[in-house]
């Protein structure tokens, strides 16, 4: 869990072109303390995974490795609009199986 942790937190980062510098400064941390996390010297405290679960928009059980699904927040969108993304999501599945 420790190793699938540490490679999420970067991949994500890297998926959003941040440095460790600027991913520490969006969730309350120092650069080298970003990097600990990452080289697996250090885990992130609850607190801190609250905050990297809301920076990369996934749930703490992804970047924990426990779950490989992606989430995206849906909250402040209506029924009718997340039918439609049910709806491209399936599509997204099912192109994928040709």
């Amino acid at each position: 869990m420790k190793y699938e942790l540490s490679e999420n937190i970067k991949k994500l980062r890297l998926q959003k072109h941040l440095t460790q510098t600027e991913l520490g400064k969006r969730i309350g941390v120092t650069t080298s303390t970003v990097a600990s996390y990452e080289s697996q010297d250090r885990l992130p405290s609850i607190a801190v995974l609250i905050k990297l679960s809301a920076e990369f928009n996934v749930s703490i059980e992804y970047l924990l490795g426990v779950n490989k699904n992606k989430t995206i927040d849906v909250s402040e969108l209506s029924d009718k609009q997340i039918s439609a993304l049910n709806v491209i999501v399936e599509q997204f599945k099912e192109d994928n199986t040709k």
